[in-house]
């Protein structure tokens, strides 16, 4: 099953989140990020991955999800 263009988008944003601090989060400008970079933010927030519509923390699962993204990552770099 392929990601879809949504999925992608959401996986590249959580990769924008700092995995060394749950202290740190990040902001997505509505009117400056991209359109799907704004829709993946809604879509982490109604998953409950991250703690604002437009950015925020991670959730405990979000944090989880970083982790096993970069993971991901790694091995598709190696």
């Amino acid at each position: 099953m392929p990601f879809s263009a949504d999925h992608l988008a959401e996986l590249n944003l959580l990769g924008q989140f700092p995995s060394t601090s749950s202290q740190e989060g990040i902001k997505v400008h509505a009117h400056s990020a991209a359109p799907e970079t704004v829709k993946a933010a809604e879509n982490l927030f109604k998953r409950g991955l991250i703690s604002q519509k437009d950015g925020g923390y991670l959730t405990p699962l979000g944090a989880e999800a970083v982790e096993l993204t970069q993971k991901l990552q790694s091995i598709l770099s190696a």
